[in-house]
């Protein structure tokens, strides 16, 4: 499983933010490969948000956001928000990073 996280600080109106989000939501949600997502907000800063989406591997993330339909999607946000998105893999207890840049 990869993980993505996006952090998202907003420099316009909050509202129009979330509602620019809902189709990439709703798009990104119907793509293969994904397990599922969730937005949080930050409690003390709230024009942050950070999402963070489950994807049964980086190649199936990787198809959805090559997309056309995906590009066409997020362009909206780019005028609303800085994003800060990154992929992760679980890094299990008493692993240690291999030479080959994996954990064991």
């Amino acid at each position: 499983m990869t993980t993505f996280i996006n952090k998202l600080t907003v420099q316009g109106d909050v509202n129009e933010f979330l509602a620019a989000k809902e189709p990439i939501t709703a798009f990104m949600s119907a793509q293969p490969g994904h397990i599922g997502n969730r937005t949080l907000r930050n409690l003390e800063e709230p024009g942050v948000f950070v999402e963070v989406a489950h994807w049964d591997d980086q190649a199936a993330h990787q198809a959805a956001v090559s997309s056309q339909e995906f590009r066409s999607l997020v362009a909206p946000l780019a005028a609303l928000a800085t994003p800060e998105p990154g992929l992760y893999e679980v890094v299990e207890a008493g692993a240690r990073l291999q030479e080959d840049g994996t954990y064991a």
